[in-house]
Protein backbone atom coordinates (compact mmCIF):
# COMPACT_ATOMS: atom_id res chain seq x y z
CA UNK A 1 0.00 0.00 0.00
CA UNK A 2 2.80 2.45 0.63
CA UNK A 3 4.43 1.64 -2.41
CA UNK A 4 0.93 3.16 -3.90
CA UNK A 5 0.57 5.81 -1.80
CA UNK A 6 4.17 7.07 -3.03
CA UNK A 7 3.40 6.46 -6.98
CA UNK A 8 0.11 8.47 -6.28
CA UNK A 9 2.20 11.27 -4.58
CA UNK A 10 4.76 11.61 -7.36
CA UNK A 11 1.77 11.23 -10.16
CA UNK A 12 0.30 13.96 -8.45
CA UNK A 13 4.06 16.07 -7.55
CA UNK A 14 4.29 15.76 -11.63
CA UNK A 15 0.99 15.73 -13.02
CA UNK A 16 -0.97 17.32 -10.84
CA UNK A 17 -1.57 20.85 -12.37
CA UNK A 18 -3.64 18.91 -15.19
CA UNK A 19 -5.93 18.33 -13.03
CA UNK A 20 -9.15 20.77 -12.62
CA UNK A 21 -9.36 22.37 -9.23
CA UNK A 22 -12.00 20.26 -7.13
CA UNK A 23 -9.78 17.18 -8.45
CA UNK A 24 -6.87 18.48 -7.12
CA UNK A 25 -8.21 19.33 -4.19
CA UNK A 26 -9.91 15.66 -3.45
CA UNK A 27 -6.60 14.23 -4.09
CA UNK A 28 -4.01 16.10 -2.05
CA UNK A 29 -7.17 15.60 0.80
CA UNK A 30 -6.67 12.14 0.55
CA UNK A 31 -3.27 10.90 -0.35
CA UNK A 32 -1.34 13.73 0.42
CA UNK A 33 -3.47 14.88 3.88
CA UNK A 34 -4.38 11.13 4.80
CA UNK A 35 -8.46 12.09 4.97
CA UNK A 36 -11.32 9.35 4.70
CA UNK A 37 -12.87 9.43 1.92
CA UNK A 38 -16.44 10.29 4.40
CA UNK A 39 -13.86 13.20 5.62
CA UNK A 40 -13.66 14.67 2.69
CA UNK A 41 -17.26 13.98 1.77
CA UNK A 42 -18.57 15.44 4.88
CA UNK A 43 -16.64 18.64 4.08
CA UNK A 44 -17.70 19.75 0.97
CA UNK A 45 -21.31 18.11 1.50
CA UNK A 46 -21.32 15.58 -1.64
CA UNK A 47 -21.16 12.02 -0.26
CA UNK A 48 -18.83 9.54 -0.34
CA UNK A 49 -19.44 7.91 -3.63
CA UNK A 50 -18.83 11.49 -5.35
CA UNK A 51 -15.66 12.32 -4.02
CA UNK A 52 -14.79 8.46 -4.59
CA UNK A 53 -15.47 9.08 -8.16
CA UNK A 54 -13.46 12.68 -8.45
CA UNK A 55 -10.53 10.98 -6.83
CA UNK A 56 -11.14 7.59 -9.37
CA UNK A 57 -10.99 10.13 -12.20
CA UNK A 58 -8.12 11.59 -11.21
CA UNK A 59 -6.19 8.71 -11.01
CA UNK A 60 -7.02 7.92 -14.83
CA UNK A 61 -5.91 11.26 -15.56
CA UNK A 62 -2.37 11.48 -13.82
CA UNK A 63 -1.76 7.43 -14.85
CA UNK A 64 -2.40 8.34 -18.46
CA UNK A 65 -0.35 11.31 -18.47
CA UNK A 66 2.68 9.31 -17.17
CA UNK A 67 1.81 6.04 -19.53
CA UNK A 68 2.07 8.43 -22.53
CA UNK A 69 5.06 11.10 -21.12
CA UNK A 70 7.27 8.52 -19.10
CA UNK A 71 8.46 11.73 -17.37
CA UNK A 72 8.70 10.17 -14.04
CA UNK A 73 10.21 6.79 -15.52
CA UNK A 74 12.83 9.05 -16.94
CA UNK A 75 13.41 11.34 -14.07
CA UNK A 76 14.54 7.85 -12.21
CA UNK A 77 16.82 6.40 -15.20
CA UNK A 78 18.53 10.20 -14.81
CA UNK A 79 18.37 10.43 -10.86
CA UNK A 80 20.38 6.95 -11.68
CA UNK A 81 22.89 8.27 -14.44
CA UNK A 82 23.65 11.44 -11.95
CA UNK A 83 24.67 8.73 -8.89
CA UNK A 84 27.07 7.27 -11.69
CA UNK A 85 28.28 10.09 -12.60
CA UNK A 86 29.09 11.07 -9.04
CA UNK A 87 30.55 8.38 -8.27
CA UNK A 88 32.75 7.89 -11.34
CA UNK A 89 33.57 11.64 -10.39
CA UNK A 90 35.25 10.78 -6.51
CA UNK A 91 36.96 8.17 -8.13
CA UNK A 92 38.92 9.99 -10.22
CA UNK A 93 39.22 12.25 -7.37
CA UNK A 94 40.49 9.63 -5.25
CA UNK A 95 43.06 8.23 -7.52
CA UNK A 96 43.99 11.79 -8.56
CA UNK A 97 44.81 12.74 -5.05
CA UNK A 98 47.22 10.10 -4.44
CA UNK A 99 50.39 12.11 -4.44
CA UNK A 100 51.90 10.17 -6.98
CA UNK A 101 49.01 10.66 -9.70
CA UNK A 102 47.77 14.45 -8.76
CA UNK A 103 47.54 16.48 -11.68
CA UNK A 104 45.44 20.02 -12.17
CA UNK A 105 44.03 19.20 -15.02
CA UNK A 106 42.37 16.04 -13.74
CA UNK A 107 40.96 18.08 -10.87
CA UNK A 108 40.08 21.05 -12.67
CA UNK A 109 38.16 18.26 -15.06
CA UNK A 110 36.66 16.94 -12.20
CA UNK A 111 35.58 19.83 -10.85
CA UNK A 112 33.69 21.19 -14.53
CA UNK A 113 32.17 17.90 -14.34
CA UNK A 114 30.86 18.56 -10.83
CA UNK A 115 29.34 21.36 -11.33
CA UNK A 116 27.64 20.62 -14.58
CA UNK A 117 26.50 17.65 -12.49
CA UNK A 118 25.11 20.19 -10.11
CA UNK A 119 23.13 22.18 -12.79
CA UNK A 120 21.57 19.58 -13.93
CA UNK A 121 20.46 18.56 -10.66
CA UNK A 122 18.60 21.68 -10.19
CA UNK A 123 16.59 21.69 -13.50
Amino acid sequence: MKSQAYRMAMLFDFYGDMLTDRQREFYDLYYNEDLSLAEIAENYGITRQGVRDVIVRAEGILTELEDKTGIIKRFYRMQDQFAAIQSAVDAIRRINEDRRYYDNGIEAGCNDIQHALDRLKQE
